[in-house]
């Protein structure tokens, strides 16, 4: 058939949709020549007319026509109601397999509606006089022949991102030129961008709200009027002109008009580009996000930054929230299929089965207590609705009516303490929900919106509306949690928060979190408070991978510790140890909890199947058992912390060495000494010295060293003032904590053994007792090489890398955790001395490849620690294989030991070594100084 003649046949047809539909498409198919239904496929098994589960019992089909994997196709009269067949097509999607292309005609138009997850919904139309058109004749062939080809160009997330920046830019300019408030200028441009949305899901009139941005681009003050007239209709409904707008309420326009902005030109034009975006096809996962970075002030360099994906917030929400009712809704799935296969699908019980399971998705409720801009609760809404949609796409599948959807915002709870976040989890809440509800069929409520006072803006940990008596904010009783709270080190509470709010969280929390836990710890125990009391069943919470040790860890410990008003006791079922994740915008390392009680199985650890997981998030030897060793007391020390640039060097250090002169007629070599940080270790050594009157040296005497004392007056006296430590402040000449400990346990020696704190591999140096180490490093007061070949090994490495923590990717060491609890060896004198020749080998070895003769400056920058445990060449592997072999025969054990089986037996050993003497149990150094932690490349 020719176009011609097909424009002939169907131009001017006037039958019914039943008795045009099957003929129009055959006809369709001579033209485009593609394969018909009968031809393609006989038995219409995946291409067919009428689909329907059961051809032989009279229903109606879901679709007129449905190609599997290609599209559904849904026939209307001849100028009949387009959208009222995409919106019945919508409904049985999902018993058509969720198609990627969704068609509908009316004999003279064919409107193509793609679904592809992941892409804006732009329709492509097509009259029916397009088909004289070759180009467009190949487009609709592609129906048959590659739909992939009528994907659309425009991910989701580039739409999302390209309006958030043009929002930014009127943000900035209103913020930063007209000074006018931020929170202000969030509220008004929330409201704009839900008109922009209202508009693209047909809410509001089609380009109502842009041909009044479109008439009012070069007069600001035309524009604050319309816009006041239409906030206006939004909020309580009526007729703006002769169009009629509905009525939206949900406190969002509220009050509107008398809040407004008023906007530049160059301001509007952004806005009135900003209307030729898809806004229906947002994608409200990353909407929040990058709308916040784009309207508060505070966070609008990250931008165009990485965000948390949708994938990653599932992996919490999947198996806390949504796991045990997919269980509850496969076995009755299982029943509901027995019933069907028996004729009685629409029997009382299934009726009643149906109804159960809508109940327990609809009552299921959800927590977020820092909810940022609501993509956790978006992304729980999501699933829920999908939940939903999956039993009525049963009903859909064996010819009952369907029942409404009853899923919806009223089941999210969220606290945020920024207001911008607040407002917009709010947004992307109604705005998910809106685009689920029309993308699959269901028509908006009347009125559109209903208050979401279940979001609160306040603060999560504490309620301080009363200074005097702080208390714990009350959450409310949900069914689960899920969360990804705010994360700041244990050592910078105190600076971001204050001195009141951290001594009214110790108040309020010290029974139950150490001090100089991480604030996210805070939100774990609160959410465990709630498991206890009884006011929810299941928590999933992303956390530093820090929760795994230290003081951090007392938390996980708690959790395991917890029994429950029914007398079960809690556990963790879900966990990740260490896994990449994005936070503001950065790549950051995270652990990932969840825990109820007791009652999820199989438990699962880094995606894998285990019988039970550790406080460590460890599923083979629990080391959290382990005690300090009263052996290993007073050996490894943190090196001095400045709090101030006490560091100077070598070209300044040798003037001050130089000069002579002193009041006192002593050296400035007495306070002018060499010093190393981590980098030191890892890199090659700078040659740097430090400034240091000491642990206990009085002002007066130390300003007898002249020089020194001065560069310090000059460079250290204005930092220490500005600290909020009044000792740091008042004792400024001297470093915060100088370690006079270390410093006795080392000065008997003519060198110490130090390793950094953080690093990626865990080396150990030889350095000159003369050498002051930085609080970034490890020092110990040992100088044999036994001991130094033992912390060398492979045994002691494992040790401190599970119990460690961590910063980011790099393992921490800790004198507490890592070495305390560590049992040596207890050779005899022969075992000690090849610990100490491999260990010796070692050393030499690796000195001759740092610094080989007449090696140039280049090449000597090129040979480092790191380096060379990067590369790892055979030589330095025989030499550790060596080291291991005599660490091993030392503690008595075969050669080919296992990894589990080491830690197995330091475990044991540690546990019957201190049975003889107090027990102590490990929580790790209160007092962490993560910002110096320096000593990887």
């Amino acid at each position: 058939m020719t176009p011609e003649a097909f424009i002939e046949k169907w131009g001017n047809v006037t039958l019914t949709e039943r008795a045009a539909a099957q003929s129009h498409f055959l006809d369709l198919c001579d033209l485009l020549g593609v394969p018909k239904p009968t031809d393609a496929d006989p038995h219409g098994e995946f291409y067919t007319f009428e689909k329907t589960t059961d051809k032989d019992d009279g229903r109606r089909g879901f679709a007129d026509v449905w190609y599997l994997g290609h599209f559904a196709w849904e026939y209307k009269r001849p100028n009949g109601d387009l959208e009222k067949a995409l919106i019945q097509i919508r409904k049985y999607s999902g018993a058509l397999g969720n198609p990627p292309l969704l068609v509908v005609s009316d004999i003279q138009h064919i409107r193509i509606v793609p679904q592809f997850t992941g892409y804006v919904t732009t329709p492509r139309d097509y009259a029916i006089t397009d088909l004289l058109d070759a180009r467009k004749r190949e487009e609709l062939r592609a129906l048959w022949k590659n739909p992939d080809l009528l994907k659309p160009t425009q991910t989701r997330e580039g739409v999302t991102l390209e309006a958030a920046r043009q929002f930014a830019q009127i943000a900035d300019r209103l913020q930063n030129k007209d000074k006018i408030d931020p929170h202000i200028t969030a509220h008004f441009l929330i409201r704009i961008l839900f008109c922009l949305f209202s508009e693209n899901i047909g809410l509001l009139p089609p380009k109502h709200f842009t041909r009044m941005v479109e008439a009012f681009r070069s007069t600001p003050e035309g524009f604050i009027r319309r816009v006041a007239d239409i906030f206006n209709k939004m909020a309580s409904g009526g007729f703006d002109g002769n169009v009629e707008i509905r009525h939206f309420n949900g406190d969002l326009f509220t009050h509107a008009s008398e809040q407004l902005v008023r906007l530049h030109p160059d301001d509007l034009s952004i806005l009135w580009h900003a209307t030729a975006h898809d806004w229906s096809s947002v994608a409200p996962s990353i909407f929040g996000t990058l709308f916040e970075r784009g309207l508060d002030p505070t966070k609008r360099s990250q931008i165009g930054a990485h965000y948390t994906s949708e994938a990653d917030i599932m992996d919490v929400v999947q198996p806390v929230v949504i796991a045990p009712l997919r269980r509850q809704w496969e076995e009755r799935r299982a029943e509901l299929d027995a019933l069907a296969a028996k004729g009685r699908a629409a029997g009382d019980r299934a009726h009643s089965l149906i109804r159960q399971m809508q109940y327990d998705i609809s009552t299921t409720t959800v927590l977020d207590p820092a909810c940022g801009s609501g993509n956790f609760l978006y992304v729980t809404l999501h699933l829920l609705h999908e939940l939903e949609f999956e039993v009525i796409t049963w009903c859909a599948q064996h010819g009952l009516p369907l029942p409404f959807v009853t899923v919806g915002p009223q089941q999210l709870y969220g606290i945020e303490i920024n207001p911008y976040a607040a407002e917009l989890a709010r947004a992307v809440i109604w705005i998910g929900h809106l685009q689920w509800m029309l993308e699959h069929g269901y028509e908006a409520g009347n009125p559109v919106l209903q208050r979401l006072d279940n979001i609160q803006c306040a603060d999560a940990l504490l309620d301080l509306t009363d200074p005097a008596a702080p208390r714990r904010t009350p959450w409310p009783a949900t069914t689960c949690i899920v969360s990804n709270p705010p994360f700041l080190g244990g050592n910078k509470v105190r600076a971001e928060l204050g001195d009141a709010y951290v001594e009214a969280l110790w108040r309020e929390y010290g029974e139950s979190v150490g001090a100089f836990a991480d604030l996210v710890c805070y939100f774990v125990e609160r959410a465990r408070a709630q498991l206890a009391d009884g006011n929810v069943q299941r928590v999933g919470l992303i956390t530093t991978n820090s929760i795994r040790g230290g003081v951090n860890r007392q938390v996980i410990e708690n959790i395991k510790r917890t029994t429950l008003p029914d007398g079960k006791r809690a556990d963790l079922f879900m966990a990740w140890a260490d896994r990449p994740w994005i936070l503001e915008g950065a790549a950051v390392r995270i652990s990932m909890l969840g825990f109820d009680a007791d009652q999820e199985q199989p438990r699962k650890l880094d995606g894998h199947t285990v019988a039970a997981i550790n406080p460590d998030l460890t599923s083979t030897v629990d080391l959290t058992q382990a005690r300090r060793l009263a052996e290993n007391v007073s050996i490894a020390f943190e090196g001095t912390k400045k709090d101030a640039p006490f560091d100077i060097d070598n070209a300044t250090a040798q003037a001050m060495l130089a000069s002579k002169g002193n009041p006192n007629g002593r050296p400035n070599r007495d306070v002018v000494k060499p010093w190393m940080n981590g980098s030191d270790i890892v890199r090659r050594p700078r040659n740097m010295w430090i400034i240091d009157f000491g642990v206990d040296m009085p002002m007066d005497d130390a300003a007898m060293y002249e020089m020194p004392f001065e560069y310090v007056k000059q460079n250290c006296y204005p930092v220490r003032q500005k600290s909020r430590d009044r000792a740091y402040r008042e004792i400024w000449w001297r470093h915060a904590r100088p370690r006079p400990e270390m410093r006795r346990a080392i000065a008997p020696l003519k060198r110490y053994i130090l390793t950094p704190r953080v690093a990626k591999h865990r080396i150990f140096i030889w350095v000159d007792a003369g050498v002051i180490p930085d609080s970034a490093t490890v020092a110990f007061a040992r100088d044999d090489d036994y001991t130094f070949g033992v912390l060398h090994s492979h045994a002691h490495e494992l040790w401190a890398l599970r119990l460690g923590t961590s910063l980011e990717d790099r393992p921490r060491y800790t004198p507490t955790t890592t070495f305390e609890t560590f049992p040596f060896p207890q050779p005899s004198e022969a075992q000690r001395e090849a610990v100490a020749e491999a260990a010796r080998r070692l050393v030499a070895q690796r000195d001759a490849w740092l610094n080989p003769p007449d090696a140039s400056e280049a090449e000597l920058k090129k040979r480092t620690l790191t380096n060379l445990y990067n590369q790892r060449p055979q030589w330095l592997l025989n030499a550790h294989a060596a080291l291991d072999r005599a660490v091993y025969a030392a503690y008595g054990w075969p050669e080919t030991i296992s990894d589990d089986e080491i830690l197995q037996r330091l475990l044991a050993e540690n546990l019957r070594r201190s049975a003889a003497g107090p027990v102590e149990r490990v929580a790790g150094d209160n007092a962490r100084d993560d910002e110096e932690e320096t000593g990887d490349e």
